[in-house]
């Protein structure tokens, strides 16, 4: 498994996209597919950036690794920020109009609508957040 460790800023987003994007390029997977992992790593990315450490900077290690027999991309986005499960909130109704819905919750379905497994655990201090993509 491959790792990168960064600090968790909004200017980092392009290093964290570039880690996973070459790595599928190399696999010569679909514009469709590279464009959707680069959606699911801009929100979580960003959330994390946004949040995990309020008004400090901490850092967030991504993990990168492929499967075979089926050829799946998983990734781990690790951080030691405030415990956060996005998991464990209902979705979003999104037959309600903007006005009549709730703020939030649009990116974690985002995530969820292109990524074919999602899960959440709070292990040693760090939230993990890990997806997989079959290719």
């Amino acid at each position: 498994m491959e790792k990168l460790t960064i600090e968790a800023k909004i200017e980092n987003l392009p290093v964290a996209t570039q880690f996973v994007t070459d790595a599928l390029e190399s696999k010569d997977c679909s514009l469709k597919i590279i464009m959707q992992i680069e959606l699911v790593i801009e929100e979580i990315f960003v959330n994390i950036s946004n949040y995990a450490y309020k008004n400090n900077v901490g850092v967030v290690t991504i993990c990168r690794n492929f499967e075979d027999n089926p050829e799946a991309l998983n990734l781990i986005f690790m951080d030691s920020g405030e415990k956060y499960n996005p998991l464990e909130h209902k979705d979003p109704d999104i037959n309600l109009s903007a006005e009549d819905r709730e703020i939030g919750g649009l990116g974690i379905l985002l995530i969820k609508k292109n990524v074919d497994e999602i899960s959440y655990k709070y292990e040693d201090g760090q939230n993990i957040l890990s997806i997989k993509k079959y290719l």
